[in-house]
């Protein structure tokens, strides 16, 4: 067994998930016109595959458990592409609406199956750094996206960008099929599917610290993607695709956090760089506040820096939900990129409110949410080790 070549196989896979959310954000304004429909349905295309990936989240993490990894990745897998074929021959735009919905419920088992993998294939610091591996390899998914969807749609049409994904998906069906084994251990049972499952997971203490972290975390991420535009157009006049190019950065230190994330953690206490890395986060949403009107280099900096934080924490957070939840770790897994999914959803929705009025309040509440959720964080770690002393 080539424990290696497997992560790099199931993190193909989630890396799939972002990667189709935002490979056809480019395409949008053509689609728009090509069906002669209004940008709220448009956008229909782009949000219900957002919200159908969360909720399988929470259907994949148990079926996991009680089934197997490979016994659900396979079919899923294969939903995605009977869904993207269906999504390419789309001769109206509610039909593309609901291949969408049916793409995001095959390729949702990709995150959840991956962390599950890694989890079960190693221990200590194997463990780390496969986690980093593969969140690095999920980073990449919403940077590559706009990027090829927008070379292969130049080419081809919106058409042609579901024609890749399908055939891209048989690559994947098969890798899977032929390297991923069945890694849950035999014989293991988690007994009914229960909210109590969810229950006990939300009460736990390293649960409760890192699925509240990743929901704010994307909260605030997803602010940074709705809402700088604006700003860069207002301050600096920007064009659009000057606008993407200022995204890199920030990317990049997701990416580059991931990886040195992975093995910096190996050095420290996790729960301790957990919480300083998320306090660097908060202190780098402060810093864009005060000085992304002031100078564009400096706002370049300031949401680098708040991507390369947010990178360096994600591996110690699927570190630490695989090892605290050893009997049911698909489901931890699941739950947590359930709350994540609705952090990518939530920040845009309450920023809304915020961004009305002015001077960038949207991003004062993100950074004093997520504060308040390091804060609960460091609580929570604190009484755990009182009551381990006790």
């Amino acid at each position: 067994m080539n424990k290696k070549l497997i992560v790099y196989v199931v993190a193909f896979a989630a890396f799939f998930g972002p990667f189709t959310q935002t490979i056809y954000a480019p395409l949008i304004p053509e689609v728009q016109q090509q069906f002669h429909t209004s940008e709220f349905v448009i956008n229909l295309t782009i949000s219900i595959f957002t919200l159908v990936l969360a909720l399988m989240q929470i259907v994949y993490g148990p079926l996991a458990d009680k089934l197997g990894r490979r016994r659900i990745m396979l079919p899923g897998i294969l939903i995605y592409i009977a869904a993207s074929i269906g999504a390419a021959l789309s001769p109206s735009i509610p039909s593309l609406i609901f291949f969408r919905a049916v793409q995001a419920a095959g390729i949702a088992v990709g995150s959840v199956v991956a962390t599950t993998v890694i989890g079960d294939l190693f221990t200590g610091k194997q463990l780390g750094r496969s986690m980093g591996t593969f969140q690095m390899m999920v980073s990449l998914g919403p940077v590559v996206g706009p990027v090829i969807g927008g070379i292969v749609g130049e080419v081809s049409g919106f058409h042609g960008v579901f024609w890749v994904l399908a055939a891209t998906g048989v690559i994947m069906w098969l890798l899977t099929y032929k390297f991923l084994p069945e890694t849950k251990i035999a014989g293991e049972e988690s007994g009914r599917i229960s909210p109590r499952d969810f229950y006990f997971i939300l009460k736990h203490p390293i649960g409760s610290v890192v699925i509240l972290l990743g929901f704010v975390q994307y909260f605030t991420f997803y602010n940074f993607l709705v809402f700088m535009p604006h700003l860069l157009s207002d301050f600096y006049q920007l064009s659009a695709s000057e606008k993407g190019l200022i995204f890199l950065p920030m990317s990049l230190g997701v990416v580059i956090g991931s990886f040195a994330g992975s093995r910096l953690q190996e050095h420290f206490n996790t729960k301790k760089f957990l919480i300083f890395s998320s306090s660097l986060n908060v202190a780098a949403t402060i810093l864009f506040v005060i000085i992304a009107a002031v100078s564009l280099p400096l706002l370049v900096g300031s949401i680098t820096l708040f991507g390369l934080c947010l990178g360096l924490s994600l591996p110690v957070q699927t570190t630490l939900l695989s090892l605290a939840f050893l009997h049911n770790r698909a489901t931890a897994i699941g739950t947590y990129n359930f709350f994540r999914y609705l952090g990518m959803a939530a920040g845009p929705m309450i920023g809304a409110v915020f961004y009305k009025m002015g001077n960038r309040v949207e991003f004062l509440f993100a950074a004093f949410l997520f504060a308040s959720v390091v804060l609960f964080a460091t609580r929570q770690f604190v009484r755990a080790k009182q009551n381990v002393s006790a």
